[in-house]
């Protein structure tokens, strides 16, 4: 099994250029869900990072990501 790397990138949030360091797969998930969505990607960032639970905002955008795939697969 192959590992995926984890990159920092830079964004901007509310006007203030921040990091973080995801993997390439969570990055292009995250770039899917917000132009599903129809919104900028640092506006969809802005929205997790203003609703989240956890210190870390590479993590809050990690369990976004993942609850978004699974409320798509949850049985209905």
């Amino acid at each position: 099994m192959q590992s995926s790397v984890i990159k920092k990138r830079s964004i901007i949030i509310a006007r203030h250029k921040t990091s973080i360091s995801l993997e390439d797969e969570f990055w292009n998930a995250l770039k899917e869900i917000a132009s599903d969505r129809g919104m900028p990607l640092g506006k969809l960032v802005a929205t997790i990072d203003a609703n989240r639970n956890h210190a870390n905002l590479s993590s809050a955008i990690r369990l976004f990501v993942l609850d978004f795939y699974r409320d798509q697969n949850a049985p209905r």
